[in-house]
């Protein structure tokens, strides 16, 4: 029964030059419409071989692997490393400092060497112990989580003050909302480059903050201003805001979750909530700036 044809011509010839194919079942057809059984011929730059007697040739395949060790074994024990060459009155070099060839050497001498003894290899540099005085100044060197957070917390009020300090110095409405979205847009492209952990920087997580991002911004931007919408754009635009911080809530909730799932019993403790510090100096300071008489047609 003929072989079934499993590679039709079409695919072979779309093969690059240089591509080779071999067809083991060449004695019963063929499984490449291109074989021709019994040569070994080339097909527009593909090399077909298709010999029906592959398994007699495996013994000559085999042999010449194995005479091919061994000749270069004798070559690396030959006086002439060169060329394989031997007299009578040379000596084979059993290379007794090569632990490739000693690992081959059995006796030497009428005596048994086998097995070879374990490369030499440079011993590892000493691991230099720290004394105690060492182990102090670094534990006093290294910084608290809680004082970390609060420095960071620090710079944040300075930061929001510095913003209410020059909205009330302002000389016009035009100069506050300039100076409030260069303010922003910085505190949010650091955070979007720095503040994310590098595992979480994925291209869907990046077009939903993105998406949420604007149309909060949006939202804030078209609500006009007042306690409550007065028109049907304002209504619209309070709620895209709502809908907006719901995702960015949850985005931050579900991030939280996923890091507390991948934290070790030895990670320092966090004091997230002394961010409130910043958040409370601006709320605080602007419902002051405000009932002072401080507003933003001023």
């Amino acid at each position: 029964k003929r072989a079934p044809i499993l590679i039709k011509k079409e695919f072979v010839e779309s093969m690059k030059d240089g591509s080779v194919v071999v067809d083991l079942a060449s004695e019963a057809g063929g499984n490449i419409e291109t074989t021709k059984p019994g040569e070994l011929y080339v097909h527009k730059g593909v090399t077909h071989i298709g010999y029906t007697d592959l398994p007699s040739r495996m013994a000559t395949q085999a042999s010449t692997l194995y005479s091919n060790n061994v000749l270069k074994l004798l070559k690396a024990i030959s006086p002439d490393k060169e060329y394989f060459h031997y007299e009578p009155k040379d000596e084979f070099d059993y290379g007794t400092l090569d632990h490739v060839i000693r690992g081959t050497l059995v006796m030497k001498e009428g005596k048994n060497i086998f097995p070879s003894p374990l490369p030499k290899t440079a011993p590892p540099a000493p691991v230099k112990q720290k004394t105690v005085a060492e182990l102090e100044a670094e534990k006093a060197s290294e910084i608290s989580p809680f004082t970390r957070t609060m420095t960071s917390a620090g710079i944040y009020t300075g930061g929001v003050s510095t913003c209410l300090a020059l909205g009330i110095i302002s000389p016009n409405a035009a100069f506050t909302q300039m100076v409030t979205t260069f303010g922003l847009a910085g505190i949010v492209g650091y955070h979007t480059v720095w503040g994310v952990t590098p595992a979480l920087h994925s291209p869907l997580m990046s077009v939903t903050n993105a998406i949420s991002g604007l149309t909060a911004v949006g939202g804030l931007v078209l609500m006009g201003g007042g306690l409550t919408p007065s028109s049907l754009p304002e209504s619209l635009a309070l709620a895209a805001a709502f809908v907006s911080s719901i995702n960015i809530a949850g985005g931050f909730l579900i991030t939280q979750r996923m890091l507390d799932m991948f934290k070790r019993p030895t990670d320092p403790p966090e004091y997230n909530y002394l961010y409130l510090l910043p958040g409370s100096a601006f709320v605080g300071g602007y419902g002051a700036s405000v009932y002072a008489g401080y507003n933003i047609e001023q």
